[in-house]
């Protein structure tokens, strides 16, 4: 139902909102502002000037350097190596051995990350880092507190303010992880029709259906349940693995559903400035509430909930995962703004990702729509051989056996391509892949279900 232009969610979070005040159960952001060392008052210009940095402050480059290669890099001790070889389980008695020996002393392996989800390949920015050492050198970890208490500071603030322009929403709500944002959206959605109820029993036909793909992430499942056992929600499962966002986008025009998006994988990595798959196909206006991590693009920690004002104050004053969560400390705020304005101004790194997702298409004849591939291997067994040998040739991959995570004989190994990866690497890649995985039965599975974004 559209009145005036207002969808029918416009109105119940209008009308929610007075109830939550009524109730005395409207939570508010307390802004806190950081003072320097040595100096008990600061003038707003100055604060302004800690967070609102000159982007020119933050030294970026064109093309792969050195630290970029050391991001998908990491050193494993040997006797870990050895068990992962020989397929043995991880068990706490063999985490006790390994503490007893002494840094100096473990031999290490040294692989390559197909498992990182850290797609633009940030995590050893010296931009990124010098940010974030400054802001810990200037104010430790700041406030620790939720942000209804005392953790929400100027930074948190600019951070939200960024990520809004980002997204093209009024505001933006910043959660401790992608995890608690998903389950504070979830749950505050589902919480809206027991309060419109004014406190009387709610009936099937007023709770909220929730229209959820049933292999979306944990949070989301977890969000969604959760509402349903407070007897808010029901939830009806689909199952799809590219969501056909341009359809459901004009579904929405025509029935005026909410339509909330996880855009974990896909912020910082698509669109044309960086706003993620809604903006790479045209319909972040569409899109009621747009969820995301910062944690995956960004390099760094956190979740946020981009959306309307009046979205922001419902989901603070009724997302518990958010209630009742510690800020994130003020450096890695502070890291994740260097790390919005260097995604932007280094965009070769968008392009690398779409040149190694091409590369391995041509050599494999998968389709690839995204930096995230689910390479389809078969039996147990041989998923296992598989991972084996991308091992012993300094590979490391994520393999997913078979049941409960995946169908019996459907095991797959899960592959992410970055930015600092290599024309070489995804060649090594694909020919230690070509003796263990029939490329054509892939293909042929990835014809209907493609890699997810």
């Amino acid at each position: 139902m559209e009145l005036k232009g207002k969808s029918s969610w416009d109105l119940w979070i209008e009308e929610a909102l007075p109830k939550l005040e009524s109730f005395k159960m409207f939570l508010p952001l307390r802004p806190m502002h950081l003072p320097n060392l040595g100096e008990e008052e600061e003038e707003e210009e100055t604060v302004a000037h800690h967070t609102n940095a000159d982007e020119d402050e933050y030294e970026t480059f064109q093309g792969i350097q050195t630290w970029d290669r050391v991001s998908v890099q990491i050193l494993v001790p040997e006797t870990f190596f050895q068990r992962l070889l020989d397929g043995g389980e991880i068990t706490c008695k063999n985490e006790i051995e390994d503490t007893k020996i002494s840094p100096t002393q473990k031999r290490f392996k040294k692989l390559l990350l197909f498992a990182t989800n850290d797609f633009l390949g940030l995590n050893r920015h010296p931009a990124i880092a010098k940010a974030t050492a400054k802001a810990a050198l200037e104010y430790g970890t700041g406030p620790r507190g939720s942000p209804l208490a005392c953790g929400y500071t100027n930074y948190h603030i600019a951070l939200e303010t960024r990520l809004a322009k980002l997204k093209k929403k009024e505001a933006c709500l910043l959660c401790p992880t992608g995890y608690s944002a998903n389950m504070a959206a979830m749950v505050a959605i589902g919480s809206i029709a027991p309060l419109l109820c004014s406190g009387r029993r709610i009936t099937k036909e007023e709770k909220i259906a929730v229209f959820s793909d049933e292999l979306n992430h944990a949070s989301i499942v977890d969000g969604v349940k959760l509402a349903e056992q407070c007897g808010w929600a029901e939830s009806c499962s689909v199952w799809m693995d590219f969501a056909p966002i341009v359809e459901l986008a004009e579904l929405r025009k025509k029935h005026g559903f909410l339509f909330v998006i996880d855009e974990a994988h896909g912020t910082f990595v698509w669109g044309k400035n960086d706003g993620g798959v809604a903006e790479e196909f045209n319909c972040e206006k569409d899109v009621d509430i747009s969820i995301g991590t910062l944690s995956k693009g960004a390099a760094s920690l956190g979740g946020f909930i981009a959306c309307s004002k009046n979205w922001k104050q419902f989901i603070q004053s009724r997302g518990r995962s958010f209630i009742f969560s510690t800020a994130a400390p003020v450096p890695l705020a502070a890291g994740s703004l260097a790390s919005i304005t260097v995604a932007r101004k280094e965009q070769w790194r968008r392009m690398e990702i779409r040149k190694r997702m091409q590369e391995f298409q041509t050599l494999t004849g998968i389709p690839v729509t995204s930096q995230i591939l689910s390479i389809i291997v078969g039996s147990t067994e041989k998923t296992f051989k598989a991972s084996q040998a991308l091992l012993e040739s300094g590979i490391y991959v994520v393999p997913i056996h078979g049941p409960p995570a995946v169908p019996l004989n459907t095991g797959r190994l899960r592959v992410t391509l970055t930015a600092a990866h290599t024309t070489k690497d995804i060649k090594k890649l694909v020919t230690i892949l070509s003796d263990h995985v029939d490329f054509q039965v892939t293909k042929s599975y990835s014809s209907n279900l493609h890699a997810k974004l």
